[in-house]
């Protein structure tokens, strides 16, 4: 069984001075979000043991946030193919790992991050995925190349506002 965990940006700032779309960073809610969601899952105990981020600046402080804030023990790599890809683009960067890591975080961005979720469990309505919010698939397979469309069970999906509406502490 492999476990993939989506996880949204936090709220973007679009009143700052960025000169490329790569550029734009978090705004405060995002910020908060991301260490939200990072104390989430190491409450939790679903750290994965790899953890995945576009080369965009607010994803990549989204994921740094997050496993600063949770302390994360895991491996951190950025990686281009997970800026402005599609469902289809990131089921075949999937498939480019083997039987490890099990459990894989991917931070993104939308519509992808919907969609992939959408399709990898089968739903053929769009699923409302908030920034800074993460969901968890498990799928089953034995290696990431035998991954499929319609495989995945939607364990849970967690949107920060959730959390801290609640005034939850970890």
């Amino acid at each position: 069984m492999l476990s993939l965990i989506v996880f949204r940006h936090g709220k973007s700032d679009w009143r700052s001075d960025f000169a490329h779309d790569r550029e734009r960073p978090l705004a405060q809610r995002g910020i908060r979000a991301a260490r939200t969601m990072g104390e989430f899952l190491a409450a939790a105990g679903q750290v994965p043991e790899l953890a995945l981020s576009s080369p965009a600046k607010r994803a990549r402080d989204t994921l740094d946030l997050a496993r600063r804030q949770g302390r994360w023990d895991c491996q951190v790599q950025v990686k281009d193919e997970l800026y402005e890809a599609d469902a289809e683009q990131l089921l075949k960067f999937l498939h480019s790992f083997d039987e490890t890591p099990r459990s894989l975080l991917l931070t993104g961005h939308e519509p992808a991050s919907s969609e992939l979720i959408s399709r990898l469990i089968g739903e053929h309505s769009n699923i409302r995925f908030p920034t800074g919010a993460m969901a968890r698939i498990d799928l089953p397979a034995e290696s990431w190349s035998q991954l499929a469309f319609g495989l995945g069970e939607l364990r849970w999906l967690v949107p920060p506002k959730l959390l801290t509406k609640a005034n939850i502490e970890f």
